[in-house]
């Protein structure tokens, strides 16, 4: 990554890695071995803005996921890609976080696909 990172194109470089981002932390969201990972590769992109955001919310959702704390305000101001991956990921399932999504998401989409969640949720099986 840091090779890329190295990339005249530097706008391109920070889409490779941030698809490379995305798809590894997916992998790894519920793994132990996401901590290890995220914290070699944020010295890696430290001081490039996009992926260390990228790398910061999927750490955000990997909180929530595993239902650890986290804060509202992280939620609120998180990037549309995070509220709309954590309103409709099957993996976040804290009533909490899609009720504050259902009703402070930024978009409409958001905020529907949160309140969908939180129906899809309340269902008897």
């Amino acid at each position: 990554m840091a090779a890329v990172l190295h990339d005249q194109d530097k706008t391109m470089a920070d889409s490779a890695v941030g698809l490379h981002l995305d798809r590894r932390a997916a992998a790894l969201l519920t793994d132990p071995h996401f901590t290890s990972w995220a914290q070699t590769l944020s010295e890696v992109i430290a001081d490039r803005d996009f992926p260390a955001r990228r790398l910061h919310e999927w750490t955000l959702l990997r909180t929530i996921a595993l239902g650890k704390p986290w804060v509202a305000e992280e939620l609120t101001s998180a990037s549309d890609w995070f509220q709309h991956s954590a309103a409709t990921r099957q993996i976040v399932t804290s009533p909490e976080a899609l009720r504050l999504l259902a009703e402070r998401g930024r978009t409409r989409r958001v905020r529907n696909a949160a309140s969908r969640q939180l129906r899809h949720r309340d269902q008897p099986n």
